[in-house]
């Protein structure tokens, strides 16, 4: 049986992925599908993916599957024959990069959640056999016009801060289970207006347009594909582009660019800027928007306190992470995903 896990360090990763000589893909799908057992599930799909290459991450809930992967291009037809042969995700949509980048992954991991979507919700508040209609990108800017509609962003802060379409309400959350109270205190007393839902790929509008649906509100939608698959339609068929600045990505670029506009700034120096990194120090990782310059000026960090860590030698940042002596540059954070950092 293949070792079901990555054996390599991210320095041979990166190595490796550089020698390659094909073209890769990098795709999204999901599907809410009850999967009886996962843990079977999981040997038989890393197997299959490992086979061909596949670099990525894939979440299995007994409520179905969520993958973000990038795919040798050549590949592709025998990914879709696996999936195809399958009963639970037969004929499956793929969503496609909006970019076509060669190192969104370094590693395959496929692993068992308690569900593809974490919710917060109970049991029966939910029922994903009725969700919100789904809009094609025309259908989407045609509702977008109609002057009885609110338009949602289902997503995180941090994701809607670098991209959202034009005069969507933008919840303040840092994740998908607090979005849903949030939103629904929002749109309280709106039961007469049309909802538009939208997210990344349609997974989380999934389950919110069921949510909205289960407390009472009638005309709801959602962006079919995403924001991924919208502007993939838009470039197609010559549409309209309701969408300001970059979407927000879950690998390592963390964002495509959409359009032009730089809706953003730098977290440290306030300058218009839309690119997300981690922090440098590795006992940090924080996520904030970095300009050139300040990458430049703070060796990638968020901090002085983070930036003097780096400069250490690496034996001794290990020392200090292995003994659990944190450093206290998250103390000017009210989280992990709201820096505070705008230097002097």
């Amino acid at each position: 049986m293949a070792e079901l896990r990555n054996i390599y360090d991210k320095a041979t990763l990166r190595k490796k992925l550089a020698q390659e000589s094909f073209k890769r893909t990098t795709l999204s799908f999901y599907r809410y599908v009850l999967i009886e057992n996962p843990s079977l599930m999981r040997v038989q799909l890393y197997e299959q993916m490992q086979s061909l290459n596949i670099l990525g991450r894939v979440y299995l809930a007994a409520e179905g599957i969520n993958a973000q992967i990038s795919v040798p291009t050549d590949q592709l037809p025998a990914l879709r024959k696996i999936l195809d042969e399958s009963t639970h995700f037969n004929g499956v949509p793929f969503k496609y990069a909006v970019e076509e980048p060669a190192d969104s992954f370094l590693k395959l991991i496929v692993r068992i959640r308690a569900k593809i979507v974490a919710d917060g919700l109970k049991e029966g508040e939910v029922d994903l056999a009725n969700t919100g209609k789904h809009l094609t990108a025309a259908e989407w800017n045609k509702a977008m016009e109609d002057s009885n509609t609110i338009v949602v962003d289902m997503r995180n802060h941090y994701e809607s801060e670098v991209g959202h379409f034009a005069n969507a309400l933008t919840p303040d959350v840092d994740t998908f289970r607090q979005s849903l109270p949030v939103v629904k205190e929002l749109l309280a007393e709106k039961h007469n207006k049309k909802i538009l839902l939208y997210c990344t790929g349609g997974i989380r509008c999934e389950k919110a347009s069921a949510y909205f649906k289960h407390h009472g509100y009638e005309d709801v939608n959602q962006l079919e594909g995403g924001i991924i698959d919208y502007v993939r339609q838009v470039q197609e068929l010559g549409l309209e582009n309701k969408f300001i600045g970059k979407n927000f990505v879950f690998d390592d670029r963390l964002g495509e660019r959409v359009t032009t506009e730089i809706i953003a700034k730098c977290h440290q120096c306030g300058n218009p800027c839309d690119t997300h990194t981690n922090c440098a120090n590795d006992d940090c990782h924080l996520l904030f928007i970095q300009c050139t310059d300040c990458k430049e000026k703070m060796n990638g960090c968020c901090t002085e306190n983070c930036k003097e860590i780096v400069s250490l030698p690496i034996e001794k940042q290990r020392a200090l992470r292995k003994g659990k002596v944190k450093n206290d540059a998250h103390a000017v954070f009210k989280s992990r995903l709201r820096p505070k950092l705008k230097l002097e």
